[in-house]
């Protein structure tokens, strides 16, 4: 059954699935829907068109759905999605969108640590991992499985690859490709993810291509656009290596190297 502490307010529009627990002096909005099993601990605010999926935890101090600090904001609906048993821990703030309609998500099995912040109309994927203090700033972009290291700053717009991670106190100005360790001020390429690939049963081949990227893209003096050519002739290609190329060839900000 459903357990809401006396002193939590609950707006009466509010949807709460089976076996829902709110914390003390929790406070639920009115447009808020909670999946089942999910436990909202004390001193936790939900606001605004907010969906929780199923078995998610929400620590105390976190600020969910509030209103877009972007100043573009003129009013309307925006949504926030937060997909099955992502855990948000102390003082976290999800912000909803600015454009009428415009949806800040994040996705299942996630860990976003105290005092992070995702920004409005931030698109934040499965399995990712974002340390104490990391910041997505509005629109940005995290692929799944990514980690994001302490107190990294993300810039707006910017997209993190999957695989990738970023090393703690990163400025991320450029997008950051898949499969990479990126770490610095600002940040440089330092590697291939390689450990995260094996915990992942990625193949030693295509480990091998990755890493063959990787030297073409970072370590050659090429330009993007002779890396790409390069990778596309000499590379056997895999969705793996597929998806690193569409990713560089699809940056609008350029790619950290």
């Amino acid at each position: 059954m459903t357990r809401i502490h006396p002193s939590a307010i609950v707006d009466e529009g509010a949807r709460l699935g089976e076996d829902v627990e709110v914390g003390a002096y929790s406070i639920i909005g009115p447009h808020v829907t909670i999946g089942d099993r999910t436990r909202i601990m004390p001193h936790v605010f939900v606001d605004g068109r907010t969906t929780f999926g199923t078995e998610c935890t929400v620590f105390p101090f976190a600020s969910i759905g509030s209103v877009t600090q972007d100043l573009k904001y003129q009013g309307g609906e925006t949504f926030v999605e937060i997909g099955d048993k992502t855990t948000i821990r102390e003082y976290v703030t999800v912000n909803s969108g600015t454009a009428e309609g415009e949806v800040t998500r994040v996705g299942a099995n996630c860990l976003i640590m105290a005092y992070c912040h995702v920004a409005h109309g931030s698109k934040v994927g499965n399995r990712v991992i974002m340390a104490n203090g990391a910041s997505l700033s509005g629109d940005g972009v995290i692929e799944d499985d990514a980690t994001i290291g302490g107190l990294t700053g993300i810039h707006q717009f910017t997209r993190i690859g999957c695989f990738a991670m970023v090393g703690g106190m990163s400025r991320i100005t450029q997008d950051v490709p898949p499969y990479l360790l990126v770490e610095g001020n600002p940040a440089e390429a330092r590697g291939v993810n390689t450990i995260k690939l094996q915990r992942m049963n990625v193949s030693v081949e295509i480990q091998s291509a990755l890493k063959k990227a990787y030297r073409i893209l970072c370590r050659e003096g090429l330009s993007t656009r002779q890396a790409i050519e390069k990778m596309r002739a000499e590379l056997t290609m895999s969705p793996e290596v597929e998806h690193l190329l569409k990713f560089i060839e699809t940056s609008e900000r350029g790619v950290v190297k």
